[in-house]
């Protein structure tokens, strides 16, 4: 596949990604028998986390993407197509939930979408072991983020909780991949600045 090609088909993903109905390959955690909030602001409050972690989805999607296409090693390239296909399901489960509970996706998505997609260029640039010490960094970081996210959900949302335990088991499969893959040891300074900008990202989701 030439250049060309390769941007038409991330350009693809992207408007997929973004502006299509996400469709998962797995069924959805969340079953129809489960509780769900009946107060208003608990379900208010349990669509912003929820958006929230969709955001995060979405740039799980354009990570891996840049990653994949600037990866050295095709065996890396299957490991980040592999973590990108369980995190499509993520996107739904997240997207699905968001609708139940009469919320909507954040309008800054297309934006962190493409800072999420450089970033993950950069990162495959670097080397295949830098580019899955990034990923498992990241993994990391998100674990401890639905952690969080558990703690703050209703009591009363067991649909959404069963969504988020089902993501960080995921998300921690992911994380020992790449150590797997000989993932180098993340600078400390670095961690703190990827946390610094999930901060950033998950405030103003919260609201926009």
């Amino acid at each position: 596949m030439n250049l060309t090609d390769h941007f038409i088909q991330q350009f693809d993903r992207a408007l997929r990604t973004l502006f299509a109905p996400a469709q998962a390959r797995r069924e959805s955690p969340a079953r129809a028998d489960m509780e769900t909030p009946a107060l208003q602001h608990e379900k208010a409050a349990a669509a912003r986390l929820m958006r929230i972690n969709h955001t995060g989805e979405v740039c799980a999607q354009a990570l891996y993407q840049g990653q994949a296409l600037t990866a050295r090693h095709a065996e890396i390239r299957a490991t980040l197509g592999s973590a990108a296909d369980e995190e499509q399901d993520h996107l739904a489960w997240c997207e699905d939930r968001i609708d139940e509970l009469g919320g909507r996706k954040s309008l800054l998505n297309p934006l962190w979408y493409g800072g999420s997609f450089a970033l993950g260029a950069l990162s495959g640039l670097l080397g295949d072991r830098w580019n899955m010490a990034f990923l498992a960094e990241t993994e990391r970081q998100v674990e401890g983020h639905l952690a969080g996210h558990l703690d703050q959900l209703p009591a009363s949302d067991a649909k959404s909780r069963a969504v988020l335990e089902q993501m960080r088991r995921d998300e921690a499969e992911h994380g020992m991949t790449a150590q797997a893959h000989g993932a180098a040891q993340m600078p400390g300074p670095l961690k703190v600045v990827m946390l610094l900008g999930s901060k950033v990202m998950k405030t103003a989701t919260y609201w926009i």
